[in-house]
């Protein structure tokens, strides 16, 4: 007797097959080139903290790892996709899985400080990565494949960045104090899985590739904290609209 598939088994499946395809495109859709620092990011770390936060570590570790394998391999970079099925897995992983395990602070007020301190974080790396490497001359590549020269080009100031930094501060703050105490933890939680990728990354080609791996450090940084400052709103306007989505 053939078992069935229950239906609970079957949306997970598509769920996860559907959000694999959205990281691949996601990863492949846009990116930025900046010239005088070969500073380069896209936005697929956006997807895999959207699907890990909203389906858990599985579906989070499943689509972060094979979608972004994919765009490796799609794009032509074919020597990073092992290490790109890895990292984005355990990145989805431990995105998907801290996020269920909200530790119990002892009042709002510390939840408060505590989500200050990780807006502070994320908006003095915003300001420091962004005016160093992503300031200047930059190109914009939109489609897929991505074409062979830029969409738009675009001159960025470092205070745009500096500027940017201090909104992110305020924002994340004002969460915190005013809506929702313990939003520094989502924070928290992309932050430790953004960090498992920059090592990941840096240890794979220090070791593996024998390129100059420091210098991809504060571009992943980039790439992290793009990718939280846009995933964060989509997740609260999602759970907002599906509530029974919120873990």
């Amino acid at each position: 007797m053939t078992k069935r598939t229950s239906p609970t088994t079957t949306i997970q499946i598509a769920i996860a097959a559907v959000f694999t395809s959205l990281v691949t495109a996601a990863t492949m859709v846009f990116s930025i080139y900046v010239p005088t620092t070969e500073g380069f990011f896209n936005i697929g770390e956006t997807m895999v903290y959207i699907t890990a936060l909203l389906f858990g570590p599985l579906i989070g570790a499943f689509a972060g790892g094979i979608g972004s394998m994919a765009a490796d391999l799609l794009l032509g970079y074919p020597q990073y996709a092992p290490a790109t099925l890895v990292i984005k897995a355990l990145e989805g992983g431990i995105v998907g899985l801290l996020s269920r395990k909200r530790p119990k602070f002892g009042s709002r007020l510390q939840w408060k400080v505590f989500t200050f301190i990780a807006g502070l974080i994320v908006g003095s790396l915003l300001g420091a990565v962004g005016s160093s490497y992503y300031s200047g001359s930059v190109e914009l590549y939109l489609g897929i494949p991505p074409p062979q020269t830029p969409t738009t080009i675009l001159y960025v100031p470092p205070a745009f960045w500096y500027l940017l930094g201090a909104v992110i501060v305020a924002l994340i703050t004002l969460m915190g104090f005013v809506l929702e105490p313990e939003f520094g933890w989502m924070v928290l939680v992309i932050l430790v899985g953004g960090l498992e990728m920059i090592i990941g990354y840096f240890l794979y080609e220090q070791i593996f590739l024998g390129v100059a791996a420091i210098a991809e450090i504060p571009i992943n940084i980039g790439q992290m904290t793009v990718g939280l400052i846009v995933s964060i709103p989509v997740i609260r306007a999602v759970w907002r609209a599906l509530p029974s989505l919120k873990s």
